[in-house]
């Protein structure tokens, strides 16, 4: 499964980027985290309960910032551990850029599960993941205290 997006965030780069690595924040935006915590310099540990409509599994995951270029860019690889559900793997790409005196914030991710949540089937899992996706960044706009709109992915 493939995701993405672009937003305009009404901050400057270096605060995005200081949001974007603040647990605080980032547990005030996750739907369903439990916990965050910087385990090294590029590595996090979290615990999230994921409501998959059907079923709420608790998930514990590991997360690795890499390919770093400190208030522009990283990638970001996690895998989580659903017990007898399976795992779930995704990886993000996300890039801002000065925007006037506000950040264009864009990602790109893939994703995807194994064992019982892909018997879900791929509609409901994907459907899950776009709208965790989106009440992160309207959360993570009210979190840093800042406007964050939407943009079309052409422009």
């Amino acid at each position: 499964m493939d995701f993405g997006g672009r937003y305009r965030v009404d901050a400057n780069r270096l605060a995005v980027w200081n949001a974007l690595n603040d647990t605080e924040v980032l547990r005030a935006c996750i739907p369903g985290c439990k916990s965050i915590h910087w385990v090294s310099d590029t590595g996090l540990e979290l615990e999230i309960a994921v409501n998959l409509g059907v079923a709420r599994p608790t998930f514990k995951g590991d997360l690795l910032l890499s390919d770093i270029d400190p208030a522009i860019s990283y990638t970001l690889t996690g895998q989580g551990r659903g017990g007898l559900l399976g795992k779930a793997q995704a990886s993000a790409d996300i890039r801002l850029i000065d925007l006037d005196t506000a950040t264009l914030l864009s990602f790109s991710a893939t994703g995807g599960a194994s064992g019982q949540i892909m018997k879900l089937g791929k509609a409901i899992v994907g459907n899950s993941a776009q709208k965790i996706i989106d009440g992160f960044f309207e959360r993570f706009g009210n979190a840093m205290g800042a406007k964050i709109v939407p943009l079309d992915p052409q422009g």
